[in-house]
């Protein structure tokens, strides 16, 4: 099906060497196979898939060695051959949805256009096959989804769309880049499933390409290790989970927090090849201790019955509906405490902490803020509050101006609070600030273009920090992030934690890294408080169904 022999990417760069990302790599993909291809951000993977499919810009990409496509020579192709089988016979789930998706054109639109691209149907049966896709990627009220515009779906039923596009001429291979990254554990599970079933309907065989080991060892049939370019181990899934024989497979495996133990710090990829890891671990006495101190005062933050509302014109109803994003939450977090938020997408976690934030008005309720109500707050005590309540968001590129220089962009709301008597100062500081969350200071002048994503992740640290807010919302900040770059992030957040006295609210999806930051837990279901209590007591005793299965929905690896 597909032979990849001795491929090599590299890219011209401007008064410098030419840069290699992917060096000499060799792999096959078989019928009806799903291989799986994980690795830290910077490993070669979606460079790999790119040069597989022709996507590679064709002036600045060197590419060497030969790729075999169903017995062609596809590294041969120019573009206009490319255009044959892409879509076609090649189908590929990009990594982020919504930047995928046209934001101006509906779902229906634009899975139709690869028919119309690739087949003779008439309009009528192009529409009618688009409905069938729909049904057959289990989205929920196929018709109306087909006039519905991107912003108006959920992430993972923007996900069900694109593999909707990407299976639409039942292609012999399928390329899934990252095809879960962001989406919460239970949707994540439904797109493993849903992957699994259509390859098997169709008899396609898959790309499967992951950080996370775990997540790939649910689906792949073979693995191929991917690091800084190079192909470190490939095999059969079972053994590859079994018996790893690499260093750098091993640390990848266990960059992961742990559902069953809690470390002081979190070891990472290099910790492990460079043999340091040091196994420090919470004990239980310590943790009780700490919990004594912690509630034994007044609560810095008191939520107490909060609704949020939005009304919504339903496009299947005439009349308005109140839509219950938070529906009657309380409860209280404390000085120094991070307060885990979880819950599937759509639960009304991200409402809640932009409700917390001000940046929602409450429909009903109370936020109590050091003593005061903080809902009937005026204007400029809302501006004294922005500086003492601050928020690291979800995605650092998108939050950041891509013309502004990161230095600037952090300096930025420290002369707005009067931070500071001078830019001079503040440049001074925000320099020192860089080096404190693992950054170059010579950064100060670069754009957010020029940098990783957990680099980007860690200016959104450095921006917040910057004001010394007194709470921190962290919304979904470590989601998209590979293991390892996860683990130096959290790592991170609890070092400054410590230093600086921050009290978190950590919202996130992910049960088994909210569970390592957490001291006290909420489960949230439909806009409402499903269980609260201490995180290892929520794990290991969950009371309701729903938390059992969240639970259950993490991957577990082999």
């Amino acid at each position: 099906m597909l032979q990849v022999r001795h491929l090599s990417v590299s890219f011209k760069l401007k008064n410098a060497k030419n840069n290699r990302v992917v060096k000499n790599i060799s792999f096959e993909l078989g019928d009806n196979e799903i291989l799986g291809i994980v690795g830290e951000s910077g490993s070669g993977k979606s460079v790999t898939s790119l040069a597989i499919l022709g996507l590679l810009p064709e002036k600045k990409a060197i590419i060497e060695g030969d790729i075999i496509f169903d017995e062609e020579h596809i590294s041969a192709y120019t573009s206009r051959d490319f255009l044959q089988i892409r879509g076609q016979k090649i189908g590929m789930i990009f990594q982020e949805p919504m930047s995928s998706l046209n934001p101006t054109m509906t779902c229906g639109f634009q899975v139709a256009e690869v028919l119309k691209r690739h087949t003779k149907l008439s309009d009528k049966e192009i529409k009618e096959e688009v409905i069938a896709l729909f049904v057959k990627v289990k989205l929920p009220r196929p018709k109306e989804m087909y006039n519905s515009y991107p912003h108006q779906l959920s992430g993972g039923q923007k996900q069900r769309v694109m593999i909707a596009i990407a299976i639409a001429c039942k292609p012999k291979l399928l390329i899934a880049d990252e095809p879960t990254t962001a989406l919460d554990v239970t949707v994540q599970k439904e797109i493993i499933a849903l992957l699994k079933e259509l390859q098997l309907q169709n008899e396609m065989s898959i790309l499967f390409i992951s950080h996370d080991l775990a997540l790939v060892s649910e689906i792949a049939d073979n693995v191929i290790v991917m690091h800084q370019g190079v192909l470190v181990e490939k095999g059969e899934t079972s053994r590859i989970f079994k018996d790893p024989q690499k260093e750098y497979t091993k640390a990848l495996i266990n960059s992961k927090p742990k559902m069953d133990k809690r470390y002081k710090v979190l070891p990472i990829v290099k910790d492990f090849m460079e043999k340091t890891v040091v196994n420090t671990m919470y004990t239980d006495e310590e943790r009780a201790e700490f919990h004594k101190e912690l509630y034994g005062k007044a609560p810095l933050l008191e939520v107490k019955n909060l609704q949020k509302y939005f009304l919504s014109n339903a496009f299947w109803r005439k009349k308005e509906v109140a839509v219950k994003a938070v529906d009657g939450v309380s409860f209280k977090i404390y000085e120094g405490e991070t307060l885990g938020l979880v819950g599937e997408s759509g639960c009304g976690k991200t409402t809640l902490g932009r409700t917390i934030l001000q940046l929602e008005k409450a429909t009903s309720g109370k936020v109590i803020y050091k003593g005061r109500d903080i809902t009937r707050t005026s204007k400029s005590e809302l501006k004294k509050l922005r500086k003492e309540i601050q928020i690291i968001f979800q995605d650092p590129f998108s939050s950041l101006n891509p013309r502004m220089t990161i230095g600037k962009a952090i300096l930025e709301p420290m002369k707005v609070h009067g931070i500071l008597s001078s830019n001079k100062e503040r440049r001074a500081f925000v320099m020192e600030l860089l080096k404190k969350v693992g950054l170059e200071a010579n950064y100060y002048d670069r754009y957010p273009h020029e940098f990783s994503g957990g680099q980007r992740q860690r200016i959104g640290i450095a921006r917040t920090i910057a004001l010394q807010p007194k709470v921190i919302i962290c919304d979904e900040s470590v989601s998209a992030l590979d293991v390892s770059v996860q683990a130096q992030v959290l790592n991170l957040l609890n070092k400054l934690k410590e230093e600086y006295k921050f009290t978190y609210i950590f919202i996130s999806h992910d049960l088994s890294v909210v569970k390592y930051m957490s001291d006290q837990l909420i489960v949230m279901n439909n806009g409402q408080i499903e269980e609260i209590d201490d995180a290892e007591v929520i794990y290991k005793n969950p009371k309701t169904t729903y938390t059992k299965s969240l639970i259950n929905a993490i991957p577990k690896g082999i």
